[in-house]
C-alpha cells in the first residue's frame, strides 16, 4: 500500500476520533480543555522543525509553512484564552489596583 494512502487514512481516522472525543466534552469544560490542549501543541512546532530538516521539494515547503503558521497560532491562542480565563478569577481588589496604576 502506498505511503500516501496510509498517511491520508491515518489523518482521516485521527480526525474522526478527535471529533468524537471533543464532542463528548461538556460545554463547561470545553474552554479550559481546549486552552490547555492548544498551549501543549508546541510539540507541533517541534515536529515542524524536524520535518523541515528533511524537506526536499516545494510541496513539502508549503506544508511545513502551513504547519508552522497554524501550530504557532494554536499555541498563542491557547495562552491568550488561558490568560482571559485567569482574568475572570482575579479578585476585584487586584483589578482596581491594576486600573489605578495606569
Amino acid at each position: 500500500m502506498p505511503t500516501l494512502v496510509v498517511s491520508i487514512t491515518l489523518f482521516v481516522l485521527a480526525l474522526l476520533i478527535g471529533i468524537e472525543v471533543i464532542g463528548k466534552v461538556p460545554a463547561t469544560l470545553h474552554t479550559p480543555l481546549m486552552s490547555g490542549a492548544n498551549s501543549i501543541h508546541g510539540i507541533v512546532i517541534v515536529g515542524v522543525v524536524i520535518v523541515a530538516a528533511t524537506a526536499d521539494n516545494w510541496l513539502s515547503y508549503v506544508f511545513i509553512f502551513l504547519a508552522a503558521v497554524l501550530g504557532t497560532m494554536n499555541v498563542v491562542g491557547g495562552y491568550v484564552v488561558t490568560d482571559r480565563m485567569l482574568e475572570m478569577f482575579k479578585s476585584d481588589k487586584s483589578k482596581s489596583k491594576k486600573e489605578g496604576d495606569k
